[in-house]
């Protein structure tokens, strides 16, 4: 199997994302949800939602967009990944299930996003810094 492997990346067709996951170049549906989808393969079994830095970039509460970085609450494990299409970070949550389920929505992406308060209070959680957070923008609808 690991000849296989090897011999679809050699041409061309398999680009390692990290051990064990690998993205079939030739697929249609590459796109921007790729990377949230490499980071559901990566947490499987878990609950994963988009939070912190990227969520508050979606809602426009912060003035940096993450180009290359997602940044995920899991009930798994803390860790960051480095893939060739940008950094997954996962920051382990305590939150029960139900609270994840309340307190996120589906958005037609392969994960949950936080709401605006949830990413915020995850932000505050887990000491990042908020200096960059729009408060005007935070408080609004």
């Amino acid at each position: 199997m690991r000849a296989g492997i090897k011999r679809l990346q050699d041409d061309g067709l398999l680009t390692r994302m990290i051990n064990g996951v690998y993205l079939f170049n030739l697929a249609q549906s590459k796109g921007s949800d790729t990377l949230e989808q490499i980071a559901k393969t990566i947490r499987h079994g878990e609950y994963n939602y988009i939070s912190l830095e990227s969520a508050l970039s979606d809602y426009g509460v912060i003035s940096q967009i993450p180009v290359d970085r997602l940044t995920v609450m899991t009930t798994g494990r803390s860790g960051e990944f480095k893939t060739p299409l940008g950094t997954i970070e996962f920051t382990h949550t305590k939150r029960n299930p139900i609270n994840i389920l309340e307190n996120t929505s589906l958005v037609g992406r392969p994960l949950r996003l936080a709401t605006k308060q949830t990413a915020y209070r995850d932000l505050k959680r887990v000491g990042r810094n908020t200096h960059l957070v729009n408060d005007d923008a935070l408080h609004n609808s």
